[in-house]
């Protein structure tokens, strides 16, 4: 039985593996490397949910990483909609966008003119987009804290985090912190 399961388990990864390579040969042949600005967002909350309605968030990744990938199923979840692009140079996007080396993670994403770097916890974005602060670019947590989400692999295997609001002139200041209840607890 767990021989069936190991061989079973490996040639899961191997599709996958493979499905993600496909992705990533026809979106370099498409030549996807572009950031655009769209300002057609329109917020609407029901419940304490938001809804971005007509605007998708774009989550620029490398097609090899895989807890980007959990962390974009984990945005689906919270009732985001997004689209994965997988630049030939993501660093190039962050530059672009204005993510200085101190703030950068994995992935870079975009949506509603602000831009989310790393492990953001979907909760944190909701209330950003609703509050709007004056003079943000976005969020970032920066590397890859264990415990976030797309890095929660369970068990003791967590450490609380900052959640860093990025400015307009490149400082930072800290919107929120993870406790190692995981609540956050906003500034």
């Amino acid at each position: 039985m767990k021989v069936h399961f190991l061989i079973l388990k490996s040639f899961s990864n191997k599709i996958n593996t493979l499905f993600k390579t496909l992705i990533f040969l026809m979106v370099s042949l498409l030549n996807i490397h572009t950031v655009n600005a769209d300002t057609s967002t329109t917020l609407q909350f029901t419940d304490n949910s938001l809804t971005v309605l007509n605007k998708t968030m774009v989550v620029y990744k490398s097609p090899t990483c895989g807890c980007c990938g959990d962390w974009v199923d984990y945005m689906n979840e919270a009732g985001f909609t997004t689209k994965i692009q997988h630049p030939k140079d993501l660093n190039a996007i962050k530059d672009q966008l204005g993510v200085a080396p101190v703030y950068q993670s994995c992935h870079t994403a975009t949506l509603a003119d602000y831009l989310f770097e790393g492990h953001i916890p979907s909760e944190a974005v909701k209330k950003f987009l609703a509050d709007k602060p004056s003079n943000a670019l976005g969020l970032t947590v920066p590397g890859m804290p264990l415990g976030s989400p797309g890095m929660d692999f369970g068990g003791d295997n967590y450490r609380p985090y900052q959640i860093l609001q990025i400015n307009k002139d490149g400082s930072s200041t800290v919107y929120g912190e993870v406790s190692s209840n995981r609540k956050i607890t906003y500034r």
